[in-house]
């Protein structure tokens, strides 16, 4: 890797931006760490990012040469902000772009993926990040996180349907290789974990190795849209119920070999993740 390299982590505080921009600093990289607050990152330049106040673009951009992008969370249309971004990063001398999307989005699909068939033809080096659901999502700060802590469930509409969790640090592991490698990957990368595990098989696990029982209930469409529109706009809930409903039709129940083939190591189980960060301190 070269210490000239300068990379803008957009959403540089978050579950795949903070991982990713560790890396990128361990690893020798000049990295500019963009977020809302601009908080300390030991390591990086701390930046002041707003996707929704193109004031705050330039100064972000100055110096960076490659982009992690993170789209803004809740937006059902976000390239109405990001194109007009990355056409300035474009003209500012940045000439690569890795796009943080996801395997229930393809390119020209909604959402991010106008973000996905929009970024070919604005950089010559390129890739977008296609993740499953993380495994974060049962560990963190996620509504399912907070669920199986205060109540011991998970509520979903996913049915027995099947998905390839990935690990946020398999993310940000590939999202390295994709911005630093020669020549960049050029393509989109669907990433999953070992293995495609249903709600029940995470609850199972979660039990095993917390010790406190947990237990996954489904959900109608309808009730989860509901649900989730309590605290969340209607249009953002009615999609993440759908691509539940996605799930329990068998959507999201495969497997890939792109953690291994670009990091050159086996991607993290859900049961390994589960042990490292459900069970430090106690």
């Amino acid at each position: 890797m070269t210490a000239t390299r300068t990379t803008l982590v957009i959403g540089a505080t978050g579950t795949t931006g903070s991982r990713t921009a560790a890396r990128l600093i361990a690893a020798g990289h000049r990295v500019k760490a963009a977020s809302r607050r601009a908080g300390p990152l030991p390591g990086a330049e701390p930046v002041r990012f707003d996707w929704y106040d193109p004031t705050t673009y330039a100064d972000a951009l100055t110096g960076a040469d490659r982009l992690y992008l993170v789209p803004p969370v809740g937006d059902t249309n976000p390239a109405a902000v990001m194109l007009p971004f990355l056409r300035q990063a474009r003209a500012a001398g940045a000439h690569r772009a890795v796009l943080l999307s996801s395997s229930a989005v393809p390119e020209g699909g909604p959402g991010v993926g106008a973000v996905h068939q929009a970024l070919r033809g604005l950089f010559h080096q390129w890739a977008v990040l296609r993740p499953s659901w993380f495994m974060q999502n049962f560990t963190g700060t996620h509504v399912h996180g907070r669920s199986i802590r205060e109540h011991g469930t998970i509520l979903t509409a996913a049915g027995s349907g099947r998905v390839g969790f990935v690990d946020a640090d398999d993310i940000a592991a590939v999202a390295v290789r994709a911005l630093d490698d020669d020549p960049a990957p050029d393509t989109d990368l669907v990433l999953t974990g070992p293995e495609a595990l249903s709600h029940d098989d995470v609850a199972a696990v979660v039990t095993e190795v917390t010790g406190r029982p947990v237990a996954h209930h489904n959900l109608t469409y309808e009730q989860l849209r509901d649900r989730l529109a309590a605290s969340i706009p209607l249009e953002f809930a009615a999609m993440l119920a759908d691509m539940d409903r996605a799930i329990s039709r068998g959507a999201e129940d495969r497997t890939t070999d792109t953690v291994g083939r670009l990091t050159g190591r086996p991607p993290h189980s859900f049961r390994a993740v589960a042990e490292r960060e459900l069970t430090r301190g106690g």
